[in-house]
Parts: C-alpha cells; sequence; structure tokens
C-alpha cells in the first residue's frame, strides 16, 4: 500500500453501534491523504460487519485488523505497526473529529516535519456540543513536552496528541502478562523525557465521556493491572514535576501495589518514598469497598 500522511487509528471493543459516528466525520473531512486503521480487540458485537460495510462503500482507506482481546494498549502497538502513516492520530471508537481536523494537523505538521526535536502536534479537545475540554493556559504554536505543558504551564483536561509514527515505533507500550491496561500516561511521560510536542489552540477532536468507556471505570481497571499502573507512578518519581505530584504519585503507587500479590517483577520506589506506603494502604481499602472486589 502507498503510504499516507495520517493514519487515523482507532482501537475498539464492542463499540460497533457508535462507529457509524466516528466514519462520518472521516468521510467528511476536507484532507484526503489518509487511512484508517481499527484494531478490533476481540469484539463480540457487530463490528466486523459494520466495518465490512464501510470498506464497501470505498469512501476512504480502511484497514481491520481483528485480535483477541487484549486491552486498549496491545491494539494501539499494533495498530502502530501497520501503520503507513507518517503521523497516528488516536481515535476512540466513541469519538469523533470535526471537519477540518486532518487538514489543520497537517498544517502544523508542516512547520515541525524536519525538526528531530519534535514528537508531533497537539490540539484541543471540546465536547460535540463545542464545549472545550480543559482550561488553556497555553498560547498558540508552542513547541513544549508534555511534562512542561502540565506541570510548568498548569494545563488541565484532555488534549489530542498526534505523534510521529516513528516516535510511537520507539516507545511501544509494555505488554504484561495477564494485564489488558496500560496507562497512556506512562508511554505519553517517556515521550516527553526526549521530545516536545508543537501545541496549537484549535480543537481537532470531539470526545464525550460515556457509561462504560474505560474512563468511567479507571480505578477498577487499575486495580485489575496492578504492575502497569506501578511503572507508570515509579517513572513518575523521577520526572521534573512538583513535589506534591510526586506525593500523589507516591500514594497512587502503594494504592495499587497493594493490588498485587503475584511473583512477577516490578519497581520498588526508593528510600522515603515508602514512608507513603499507608496512606496508600487508605485508599486501597477505600477502593475495595467501592468496588467490591
Amino acid at each position: 500500500m502507498v503510504g499516507k500522511m495520517i493514519t487515523v487509528l482507532t482501537p475498539t471493543y464492542n463499540r460497533a453501534s457508535l462507529l457509524i459516528n466516528l466514519y462520518q466525520s472521516l468521510i467528511k473531512q476536507d484532507f484526503g491523504d489518509f487511512e484508517w486503521v481499527i484494531v478490533d480487540d476481540g469484539s463480540a458485537d457487530a463490528t466486523t460487519d459494520i466495518v465490512d460495510q464501510f470498506i464497501q462503500e470505498r469512501q476512504i482507506v480502511i484497514t481491520y485488523i481483528k485480535q483477541a482481546n487484549g486491552g486498549k494498549h496491545r491494539a494501539l502497538n499494533r495498530g502502530v505497526k501497520e501503520a503507513k502513516g507518517e503521523l497516528v492520530l488516536i481515535v476512540d471508537s466513541d469519538d469523533s473529529l470535526p471537519s477540518k481536523s486532518l487538514s489543520i494537523i497537517y498544517s502544523h505538521y508542516l512547520d515541525i516535519k524536519d525538526n528531530s526535536s519534535i514528537g508531533g502536534v497537539c490540539g484541543l479537545m471540546a465536547h460535540h456540543d463545542g464545549t472545550i475540554i480543559g482550561e488553556r493556559k497555553i498560547c498558540s504554536s508552542m513547541n513544549l513536552s508534555s511534562i512542561e505543558m502540565r506541570y510548568k504551564y498548569g494545563f488541565v483536561g484532555d488534549v489530542c496528541e498526534v505523534f510521529k509514527t516513528e516516535i510511537l515505533r520507539e516507545f511501544p507500550f509494555p505488554e504484561i502478562e495477564n494485564e489488558k491496561f496500560c496507562p497512556e500516561a506512562l508511554v505519553w511521560n517517556r515521550i516527553a523525557t526526549k521530545y516536545k510536542l508543537h501545541y496549537f489552540n484549535e480543537v481537532i477532536y470531539y470526545r464525550d465521556y460515556l457509561d462504560g468507556g474505560l474512563t468511567s471505570k479507571i480505578v477498577r481497571i487499575r486495580m485489575n493491572s496492578p504492575i502497569a499502573s506501578m511503572i507508570c507512578y515509579a517513572e513518575m518519581l523521577e520526572l521534573n514535576i512538583p513535589f506534591k505530584d510526586k506525593m500523589k504519585a507516591a500514594v497512587n503507587y502503594w494504592r495499587f501495589r497493594l493490588c498485587y500479590s503475584g511473583s512477577r517483577s516490578y519497581p520498588n520506589l526508593p528510600g522515603l518514598w515508602n514512608a507513603i506506603a499507608p496512606l496508600g494502604w487508605l485508599m486501597h481499602l477505600n477502593d475495595i469497598r467501592v468496588n467490591k472486589r
């Protein structure tokens, strides 16, 4: 297949009824040099039939991959491996894109394409009613790491990162046996220690938070994937972030460390960070109560 400029990558699991909205937003794009890679993480609904209908319409280039259920992070790794684009835009199956999204991304990408210190571009997210998600505290066209964006400039809320494909291949999601979740922050933070992103204040992504998605049950999911969660929080202690955020990370490390009783290796916290364990234990007990494990 001839390479494309942008790969829109969608990991999906039992979301057949929602894919149509994303598909409609893709065929309305005013930029045509893209492909849509769908990685089906073992759906048991009509996802295959729905995607087959999209493919038969021949409106856009679609690659459909179905694999055994292993979690979103494994689906992302597979999609990045198969991507033909120079950029990868991850779009969840229940979200959609404004009609000018890909052309906006492309125009900003041209500004940084040949800069090896910049790993991609990043725009704003909004709800489908147009309300911006989070608080904008950065100027347009700034080159920052995601760590600087969050902790130096105090940006709150979700943003839409679009990475160079080679960067995502350099930093794949860890795939831990018997765990079906890996925090995206783990990989985004690793990328941020080496690369900046080109930020701009334009909406390129529509998102609403639906019941039954990862966001609505994230604590339970983290409890069932404690090693990936521990790695994420342990690595945050090595970042150049405020002390209070390191404290939160240490508490959360112990919160999920107490979920694990197996024999596989996991990171240990250095020195005095272990004194935070009682706070993590209290949160762990509350998680058990709330989630009725």
